[in-house]
């Protein structure tokens, strides 16, 4: 299926079932509103999926992988080999997102979209390379539109094998040195902030390279002039090919009415590019934390959510998220086997 098609296949929310987990919640043995967050998000949740009380039984956070030229700007505190090695620690299960995957119970899908190099064969590793890293977002468009839309599939069609195998849940993670640049200029571009209100130090950059990132930021936009109205647009001159799979895995998720459990910074940005293409996707992000990033804020902001964690984390790869899915998990348990007032025998609040 074409992305167009995937697009015009994102509802609004079930208002029917949320209403019903709603009547549900304020029924169960305990004050109304007291489980604050949790209650919210048992409630989005039976929207989402479109069942009065949703069961979350198969947790997925996919992994994206790819490599940037515009690290030859001297963006990143790390080399570019270390994207490769990361992936293969991944695939060892050594790395943060195996070790928080396996505590919530999910499992780790890892996605090559445009490593800079050959990644060996592995069962745990799909190859959807676009092509071998972008291009110099300081010097030129990162990528065609070709390859953006490409990107944008592709991270369709890992979605739909997640989905296939059971997915309920997604959560989103990325691994790719000097990925929170084009990720600023995404955001930048769509949110009309400006490059220095939004970039962070990423990997550890010190104030140096601080401010030649957020130069790097400017020179890539005043190029490339990417079209805020058009979200491949924006991908396609200051993006990743990782930041295009997971933002079409994001809207194949809310096509298939899956929550999905947003990381930081660079998923965000995903995001963003997400519901440019498709507004009502925004509905069907739960965001996991807010990143030590700069920026971050002002993305959700723009994406109009509200992080479940602040847990000081800026490390990627899902790990924020893979924590707030025990959250998402939870809020449905608790809406499914809490006890009634009538089913426990306790008397309600008193009348006034």
């Amino acid at each position: 299926m074409k992305l167009s098609e995937y697009i015009a296949k994102i509802k609004p929310l079930d208002a029917d079932a949320m209403q019903a987990a709603r009547l549900r919640q304020d029924t169960l043995t305990k004050p109304i509103g007291s489980l604050g967050r949790l209650e919210e998000l048992s409630i989005q949740t039976a929207g989402i999926t479109g069942q009065a009380i949703p069961r979350l039984r198969d947790k997925c956070v996919l992994v994206m992988a790819g490599d940037h030229g515009v690290v030859a700007e001297g963006v990143s505190a790390y080399p570019q080999e270390v994207t490769p090695q990361m992936v293969l620690n991944f695939l060892r299960g050594g790395a943060a997102i195996n070790v928080l995957a396996r505590h919530v119970g999910a499992r780790v899908v890892v996605v090559d979209m445009g490593v800079a190099v050959d990644l060996p064969d592995h069962p745990g590793l799909l190859k959807r390379k676009v092509a071998y890293g972008t291009r110099n977002i300081a010097r030129g468009a990162a990528m065609s539109r070709e390859q953006a839309i490409q990107a944008l599939e592709s991270g369709i069609e890992v979605v739909e094998m997640q989905i296939a195998q059971g997915m309920d849940l997604l959560a989103t993670g990325d691994m790719g040195i000097g990925n929170t640049t084009p990720s600023a200029a995404i955001a930048a571009a769509l949110s009309g902030a400006s490059a220095a209100d939004i970039a962070g130090r990423g990997t550890g950059v010190d104030d140096a390279g601080l401010q030649r990132k957020i130069a790097v930021i400017e020179r890539a936009l005043a190029i490339n002039r990417p079209d805020p109205k058009d979200g491949i647009d924006v991908l396609a001159k200051v993006g990743g090919f990782e930041i295009g799979g997971l933002a079409g895995a994001i809207l194949a998720a809310a096509a298939h009415r899956r929550p999905v459990v947003v990381d930081g910074f660079i998923s965000t940005a995903a995001a963003m590019i997400a519901v440019s293409l498709a507004p009502q996707t925004r509905h069907y992000l739960i965001a996991a934390h807010t990143s030590m990033e700069r920026g971050h804020h002002k993305m959700m902001e723009w994406l109009g959510v509200s992080p479940l964690l602040d847990l000081k984390m800026r490390l990627g790869e899902g790990t924020g998220a893979a924590l707030a899915m025990s959250l998402v998990e939870a809020a449905c348990k608790t809406l499914a086997e809490m006890a009634t007032f009538g089913e426990a025998g306790v008397s309600e609040k008193s009348a006034a």
